[in-house]
């Protein structure tokens, strides 16, 4: 039976068969995906309106493909105070913003207490703010530091306001790539592991995949199937996330960056193979906007928010340090022919715009 056939019959497809994506036509894709697309979501696009906040880029891990961490690539370290975060959070609170998303680098001055009294400061002054913070990767950097179990970190996130977890630090699952572009840092079990502990808590999380340096296509493929072996076991995972990642300001020499066709097709892919994940999310921040607005018409029907303002990215040459106006992001969406509908952080419908 080809693919095709699979496909129409709603059969899973093997990692075999899952390879055998890549040699489909573009366009062929798009209308797989995009029918996908349809049947989960019709012609909504989600959104949501978001303020991001990356308090320290000082980190004891040396990442090869960021830029962001204070290096000889970036020698201005800082560390936030916590009344600088709560002004942040304050002043956002000004634009509706309806979650504050909390990452940043795996720092060993600041501590783990640092982390939890902002994030019950957060809670206290703003109750109905969602918190999403700590990637998987800062919660096993924060287990090792303080000789605690990943349970033990995710018991007192909860205790001190975290809502739900987002899906960073998962980059490449495959070991012999992630030696490369991040060495020492969780792995791809303890990762898989730490998402699968918070979903078991009651909680919800996102999952991502950076493609577009040193992997190839049978990583990438490797990389879904094991989140959705996963999202059969827990259920636990609201979108998918495929970065794009980004070339400057960081040591990896990437010489042949990713064309708009193989970002789209992986787009595409995702939404083709990870049926149990309901959202996939074209991050305009790593795609830019108009490749994620194209990405609509690929499966993806989620572009992430507003953001205000974000250091990460814009860090290794993605145009998103000042976020998207509310305004622009509601009409560019109705421009391309889908409808526009904020949403919380854990996809509960908030506005039909």
């Amino acid at each position: 039976m080809s693919i095709l056939e699979k496909l129409k019959n709603k059969e899973r497809l093997s990692y075999e068969d899952a390879i055998k994506l890549y040699d489909l036509e573009l366009f062929e894709l798009a209308e797989i995906a995009n029918e996908i697309r349809l049947e989960k979501h019709g012609k909504k696009t989600y959104f949501n309106i978001n303020r991001h906040i990356n308090p320290t880029n000082i980190c004891k891990d040396v990442c090869q493909f960021c830029a962001y961490s204070a290096s000889r690539k970036n020698p201005n370290p800082y560390t936030m105070s916590h009344e600088q975060i709560l002004d942040i959070v304050e002043n956002s609170k000004k634009n509706d913003i309806k979650e504050v998303h909390i990452v940043s680098a795996h720092n060993p001055d600041t501590g783990l207490e640092w982390y939890l009294d902002v994030f019950r400061k957060i809670k206290n002054k703003f109750p109905d703010i969602h918190v999403k913070a700590l990637t998987a990767a800062e919660i096993h950097f924060l287990a090792q530091e303080y000789n605690l179990t990943y349970e033990q970190i995710i018991e007192k996130m909860i205790e001190s306001g975290v809502d739900s977890m987002p899906g960073g630090g998962a980059e490449i699952f495959d070991e012999k790539v992630r030696k490369r572009i991040c060495g020492g840092k969780v792995t791809s079990q303890q990762w898989l592991d730490i998402h699968k502990l918070w979903h078991k808590s009651g909680h919800q999380s996102n999952a991502t995949m950076l493609f577009g340096h040193v992997e190839n296509r049978e990583h990438r493929i490797d990389h879904m199937l094991r989140l959705r072996d996963l999202q059969d076991e827990t259920g636990g995972f609201n979108a998918f996330i495929p970065l794009v990642y980004q070339k400057e300001n960081n040591f990896l020499k990437v010489k042949d960056f990713l064309t708009g066709q193989e970002i789209l097709k992986t787009m595409a892919i995702s939404r083709i193979l990870l049926d149990n994940i309901p959202h996939i999310k074209a991050y305009w921040v790593t795609s830019t906007i108009k490749l994620a607005l194209l990405a609509q018409e690929f499966g993806a029907n989620d572009l992430d928010g507003t953001i205000e303002r974000e250091s990460i990215q814009s860090a290794a040459g993605a145009a998103s340090k000042h976020g998207m106006p509310l305004s622009s992001f509601v009409d560019l969406i109705k421009n391309t022919g889908f409808d526009p509908v904020e949403r919380d952080s854990v996809y509960n419908e908030v506005k039909a715009w």
